[in-house]
């Protein structure tokens, strides 16, 4: 198969990558605007593989995303490119607006006009893979309760409106227009090369540093966490394996509080690298005001996925949570570039 994946020198868009060009013989075109976000050199490993290739465009120039789907003629789309912060989308909702919105009707629209034009074969094998979050769900109140694919949207912060909305877009071209589309909707990631602004990686890199570990509210919040690696397994078995106008929810099946999300990476710190001072990590935690409009809880019934495609999630949350600090422990040569913006430079004249 040849994929054309959007966002893919970010987060879970390098890792769906790594694993596609290690485990299978496809080839991937990756699309990334690199904004603060994107860093290539989270696909160091595969960027030299003959079946990679990479273009600096922005998702939302309808002119450059349809060269990239005319030349390169994918069978497969897998749309991860979006802006996902949410503290930085309560701060300025538009650029979210443009690039989860605008971005992903120019992506359709794109996919629309090279669709209708394939043959009838390549029509059969083509698919638009729309990855999104659980957070277009809202709240859950209770403690038993758990988002399927069937949860009405109640998206709280301009993030997870725009993903909502998005998520709304791609359904309307399945529906208007035929085009094959799947949705998957994932709970909350952790692993390698997670942007320090994000909780995990935050804690890490100022528990290490001696810094405040901020935890908004009382750290009460819970959510369910999924190892990045895991995430890309399974959003490949979708895309190649998955029903056509279906939507799959991806949960790791590890719900925790906040505050014991940081408590753990804590105590690995003490054991794995413990401060000069011998003073445990714990010591530096610190409770911030909290967030507008903050979830208490995301929670994913993920037996869709599990039932029909056979996916299931192999790490829990106590081997993937040290994986992921001995990951940044062996690794603070690319954290110090990404903090210093240093890993910006692969910007200019970036291109494969």
């Amino acid at each position: 198969m040849k994929i054309l994946i959007t966002g893919g020198a970010g987060f879970i868009g390098s890792a769906v990558i790594r694993h596609i060009i290690k485990n299978t013989n496809d080839d991937v075109l990756n699309i990334d605007k690199l904004t603060y976000a994107g860093n290539l050199e989270s696909l160091k490993d595969i960027d030299q593989s003959p079946r990679y290739q990479f273009e600096q465009i922005d998702i939302c120039d309808a002119e450059a995303i349809q060269h990239a789907f005319d030349s390169f003629r994918p069978n497969l789309i897998m749309h991860l490119a979006a802006e996902s912060h949410v503290d930085r989308s309560i701060d300025g909702p538009a650029e979210f607006i443009h690039t989860n919105i605008v971005g992903t009707y120019t992506l359709l629209e794109a996919a629309r006009h090279y669709w209708q034009n394939l043959d009838k074969k390549e029509k059969s094998e083509f698919r638009f893979h729309h990855i999104s979050t659980d957070e277009v769900y809202g709240d859950l109140e209770g403690t038993a309760d758990l988002f399927t694919e069937t949860t009405s949207y109640a998206p709280s912060s301009p993030y997870s409106a725009s993903k909502a909305s998005s998520d709304h877009l791609v359904r309307a071209w399945q529906r208007t227009y035929g085009l094959p589309t799947i949705i998957t909707n994932c709970s909350n990631n952790y692993g390698p090369y997670h942007f320090p602004e994000k909780l995990i990686p935050l804690v890490i890199l100022n528990a290490l540093e001696g810094k405040p570990l901020p935890i908004y509210g009382k750290g009460d919040q819970i959510r369910d966490w999924l190892y990045v690696e895991d995430h890309a397994r399974a959003l490949y078995k979708v895309v190649t394996e998955g029903q056509i106008d279906e939507t799959y929810n991806i949960g790791g099946h590890n719900e925790k509080q906040n505050i014991e999300v940081v408590k753990t990476i804590c105590q690995i710190l003490d054991e794995l690298q413990p401060q000069a001072n011998h003073q445990p990590y714990q010591t530096l935690i610190t409770f911030v005001k909290d967030r507008p409009g903050h979830d208490l809880r995301y929670a994913i019934d993920a037996s869709k996925i599990e039932k029909e495609l056979g996916w299931t999630p192999t790490e829990s949350f106590e081997s993937g949570i040290r994986k992921t600090v001995k990951w940044y422990l062996n690794n603070l040569d690319w954290c110090r570039r990404v903090q210093d913006g240093s890993y910006q430079r692969q910007r200019l004249g970036a291109g494969k």
